[in-house]
């Protein structure tokens, strides 16, 4: 879909969850905004499959899906609340969290990637300051001091005051900007398998690490759940190779006794990387979301995280026009403080539970299992640590 306008106030490069968030909230405060994007979202229907790529959305995302005005589309849609969280290494060596610790009804909600963007471009659909420019992918960028123009792939060409660069972990537009990012890979993959259960979820997330890397669950909507498999590369693909009889057995052999009765269904993998981009901004160009971070998935902060970028981001912008103040480079400096160093600090947590729980040797299997035994009664200290979690 194309409208004839070729200047915006701000451009979003990328119409997935972080970007169709931003472009959102962003239009509602008035603003001349674009969204480009390479597919748009398929339509939703109760009876399509599930899809592999979920997120669990904390309370704070949730309050930022329910300003952009798109949380009770996804309550008519499929979520799957859970209230309880549990992490060991070793059977009866666990750590509970509960959504009564942190003062909330629920820990969060477990959510299908597709389902966020689909009630977010629905939205979008309905402002009127929003023009969607799908299909189309930026092929060329020029900045200049008070603005940028971008070329799309379709040949159409336009300007914005602002880009905001939410296309993804490999963002072009990030590449295109200038900006180098910092990158590690763990040397370990990841395995997303849905399956069938007899009875509906228990409103449980969980996971047992192993040597090679956690195996979790969570739960979705209906009798089914979501299993999160990380091993290494080798053993991915062995996995990967196999027909969904010998995947549910391999699950049955591998899993933790806590897994309910459940038939497979689909599975897909992918590689853990770690990026943090060397900048969040250059000249007119904004990174968000995975465009300027991405984090090991097994705590699930991956899209928790971009949303809080744009949460700070908007508000930055508000505050801007509220005090009748250009958004400039004071601006940027503050997002880009205020974000490396939450991110960062997220990013090193994660680290530090894959670097710790991969280690073999035993002292450091006694130490890290005395941890969380000791993390269970933290008592304020746990409850803390969870708000923060939460984003509360």
């Amino acid at each position: 879909m194309q409208q004839d306008k070729t200047h915006f106030d701000i451009a979003v490069v990328g119409g997935g969850m972080v970007g169709a968030a931003a472009a959102c909230l962003l239009a509602q405060q008035g603003w001349q905004i674009a969204v480009i994007e390479q597919t748009e979202p398929d339509a939703y229907s109760p009876e399509q499959a599930m899809d592999l790529r979920v997120s669990a959305i904390s309370p704070a995302s949730v309050r930022l899906l329910q300003q952009a005005g798109v949380w009770d589309a996804l309550l008519a849609m499929r979520i799957r609340a859970y209230t309880e969280l549990a992490t060991w290494e070793v059977p009866g060596l666990e750590t509970h969290f509960h959504a009564q610790e942190a003062g909330v009804p629920e820990l969060g909600f477990i959510v299908e990637n597709r389902l966020i963007q689909l009630a977010l471009w629905q939205r979008l659909q309905t402002l009127p300051n929003v023009t969607l420019l799908c299909p189309a992918q930026v092929s060329a960028l020029v900045q200049q001091s008070e603005d940028a123009t971008v070329t799309l792939n379709n040949g159409q060409t336009i300007t914005a005051a602002w880009l905001l660069a939410a296309d993804g972990a490999n963002s072009r537009l990030r590449s295109m900007a200038g900006i180098g990012i910092n990158r590690w890979d763990y040397r370990q993959d990841c395995m997303l398998i849905n399956v069938d259960l007899e009875d509906d979820a228990p409103p449980i997330t969980w996971q047992q690490f192993y040597p090679n890397g956690p195996r979790a669950f969570l739960p979705l909507a209906g009798h089914k759940a979501s299993l999160v498999w990380y091993d290494t590369p080798e053993k991915i693909a062995q996995l990967v190779a196999l027909s969904p009889t010998q995947l549910e057995r391999e699950v049955k052999r591998h899993f933790p006794e806590q897994l309910p009765a459940c038939t497979v269904t689909q599975s897909g993998a992918f590689p853990l990387i770690r990026r943090h981009a060397q900048h969040y901004y250059q000249g007119r160009v904004i990174l968000l979301g995975d465009a300027a971070h991405t984090i090991h998935p097994l705590a699930g902060q991956g899209v928790n995280l971009g949303f809080k970028d744009v949460a700070c981001l908007v508000d930055l912008w508000q505050n801007a026009r509220q005090k009748q103040l250009p958004f400039g480079t004071e601006q940027l400096k503050q997002y880009e403080r205020r974000r490396l160093c939450d991110n960062s600090m997220m990013q090193s947590a994660m680290d530090l539970f894959y670097a710790g729980f991969s280690a073999p040797h035993a002292p450091l299997k006694i130490l890290r299992n005395v941890a969380l035994l000791v993390a269970d009664n933290a008592g304020l200290v746990k409850r803390k640590a969870l708000r923060y979690a939460l984003g509360l």
